[in-house]
C-alpha cells in the first residue's frame, strides 16, 4: 500500500467512527453511543481534491486501563499511529477538555508524526464554542472545529491533513485483487488466520465470543497474488442476539460476503461440525461466491490414521448442498496448510471468473444428451436446443427446451455435474437457468 495512511485516534465516545464514515462516504464502521465499540483498525479510502489516501479508525484509547480488551484495543491504536503518514486526534467539545485527551496528546507527540486536534460535536455554526479554546492547551497547534455528524469543518481537516504528505503516492494495480471474506461461528479462529497470514496483530484476539465487531480489510501480498482479507463477526443463531452493536456486525459479515470473490468457511475442529456451521455456508452459497471448508484448530485434535478421513466424510453429508467446496484442514495458530488454502482460494476465484465459449458447451451437451437421455413425460420428451453461458461470479448457464417443465431437478443437477467435470469448475456454485422457446 503505497498511499498515504490517515489514522483517526482519540479517546473512546468522541465520534472517531462516525467522522471516518463521513470522511470516506460510507457506513463501514459500525456507530453507537456506547464508548468501545469499534476496537480494530479499519480502512477506508477518501478521495479529496484529486488525492486520494487511505483513512484508519481506531478503537478508543485508555492509557492507564488493565483491561485485555481495552489494552489490545490500545496496541491496535499504537500500531495504527506507526504506520500513519497523519494523525488526527478527536476530541469532543461537549465534554470539553480532560485529562484522557492530555494523555493520549503526549502518546502522539512522542511519535513525531504530523498531529491535526480536530474538536468533534461543534453542530452549530458561526463563531466556535467557548469549549473549543481548552484543546489550544494540548500544544498541538489550532484545532479545527468539526462536525462529524453533519460534516461541517470536514473540508478544512482533509485540507490541513493532505498539505502534511506527498500525494505523488501511488498503489500498483496493475494484478487484480483477489477479496476473501473469512466467516464462520464465533470463535472459530477467523482473526487468528488473518494475524497468522500477516504475520502481525492485525486483528484483536481473545477467548471471549463476539471479540470482532466491524469487518476488518487486510491487504495481503505473497507468492500467490494480492489477496484483500476481509475478517467478520462471528455469526450466531438470531435467538442468541441480544444487543444492536451485534445486530449491526452481523449486517457487516453479510455484506462482506456480497462483495467477496471467495468465502473461506472456518470450521471449529475442537467443537465439530454444527448446524450454525451450516447455516453460515448457506449464506455464502447462496450469495454464489466461490466457497473453501477450513476446518481449523487441526493442531489441537487428538489424531488416528482414520480421524481426517472420518472428518471429511461427515463434512460431505453435512454440506451435501455444497460439495463443490474444497476441504482444508488448517491450524491459524501454527500455520499448518496456509500455503494449500491460498492454493485452493486462487482455483476456487479462477474457476469462478472461467468463461466457456457457447461451441465447447453444446459439443458437452450433446455427449451427455446421448449418454442419458433426457425424461419424459405422458409420451412427450425433453428436448434441449441448445446452452450458453450467460455470467461469472457464479458461471450462469441458459438452457434453451421445448418445455421447461419436463427439465427435472435431477437431469439438471446430472448436467451440472457434467459440466463440472468436464471444465474443472471446483469450488464456485453454478447456476442453471430454463427458457422455452420464444421465452424473453
Amino acid at each position: 500500500m503505497n498511499k498515504p495512511i490517515i489514522a483517526i485516534v482519540g479517546r473512546p465516545n468522541v465520534g472517531k467512527s462516525t467522522l471516518f464514515n463521513k470522511l470516506i462516504g460510507q457506513r463501514l464502521s459500525i456507530v453507537d453511543d456506547t464508548p468501545g465499540v469499534t476496537r480494530d483498525r479499519i480502512y477506508g479510502e477518501v478521495e479529496w481534491c484529486g488525492k486520494t489516501a487511505f483513512v484508519v479508525d481506531t478503537g478508543g484509547i485508555e492509557p492507564k486501563s488493565d483491561d485485555v480488551i481495552l489494552s489490545q484495543m490500545r496496541r491496535q491504536a499504537q500500531l495504527a499511529i506507526d504506520t500513519a503518514n497523519v494523525i488526527i486526534l478527536v476530541t469532543d467539545c461537549k465534554s470539553g477538555m480532560v485529562a484522557t485527551d492530555m494523555d493520549v496528546a503526549q502518546m502522539l507527540q512522542k511519535s513525531g508524526k504530523p498531529v491535526i486536534v480536530c474538536v468533534n460535536k461543534c453542530d452549530g455554526l458561526g463563531d466556535p464554542p467557548p469549549e473549543y479554546y481548552e484543546f489550544y492547551n494540548l500544544g498541538l497547534g489550532d484545532p479545527i472545529q468539526v462536525s462529524a455528524v453533519h460534516g461541517h469543518g470536514t473540508g478544512d481537516l482533509l485540507d490541513r491533513a493532505f498539505e502534511c504528505f506527498d500525494c505523488d503516492m501511488t498503489m500498483q494495480e496493475d494484478e487484480k485483487i483477489i477479496n476473501v471474506a473469512v466467516i464462520g461461528k464465533p470463535n472459530a479462529g477467523k482473526s487468528s488466520l488473518i494475524n497468522k497470514i500477516t504475520n502481525e496483530e492485525r486483528c484483536i484476539v481473545s477467548d471471549i465470543a463476539g471479540t470482532t465487531r466491524d469487518t476488518i480489510d487486510t491487504l495481503v501480498e505473497n507468492k500467490f497474488g494480492i489477496f484483500n482479507f476481509t475478517d467478520t463477526a462471528g455469526l450466531r443463531r438470531q435467538s442468541k442476539i441480544y444487543d444492536n452493536i451485534e445486530k449491526y456486525s452481523i449486517i457487516r459479515a453479510k455484506m462482506a460476503i456480497e462483495r467477496s470473490d471467495v468465502c473461506v468457511i472456518m470450521i471449529d475442529a475442537t467443537e465439530g461440525i454444527t448446524e450454525q456451521d451450516t447455516k453460515v455456508a448457506g449464506l455464502a452459497h447462496e450469495a454464489g461466491r466461490a466457497c473453501i471448508l477450513a476446518v481449523n484448530k487441526w493442531d489441537a485434535v487428538e489424531k488416528n490414521d482414520k480421524t481426517m478421513q472420518e472428518f471429511r466424510k461427515k463434512l460431505e453429508a453435512d454440506f451435501a448442498f455444497m460439495s463443490y467446496a474444497p476441504k482444508v484442514f488448517i491450524s491459524a495458530k501454527t500455520g499448518i496448510r496456509i500455503d494449500k488454502l491460498f492454493e485452493y482460494i486462487v482455483s476456487c476465484n479462477e474457476s469462478s471468473n472461467r468463461r466457456i465459449k457457447t461451441g465447447m458447451l453444446n459439443e458437452l451437451l450433446a455427449q451427455a444428451v446421448t449418454r442419458v437421455q433426457p425424461p419424459s413425460d405422458k409420451g412427450k420428451r425433453l428436448k434441449i436446443f441448445y446452452m450458453t453461458q450467460a455470467s461469472v461470479k457464479p458461471p450462469t448457464f441458459v438452457f434453451f427446451c421445448n418445455d421447461a417443465q419436463l427439465f427435472h431437478f435431477s437431469y439438471q443437477r446430472y448436467l451440472e455435474n457434467r459440466i463440472r467435470e468436464s471444465f474443472g469448475l471446483e469450488g464456485t456454485p453454478i447456476r442453471i437457468i430454463i427458457r422455452e422457446r420464444g421465452d424473453k
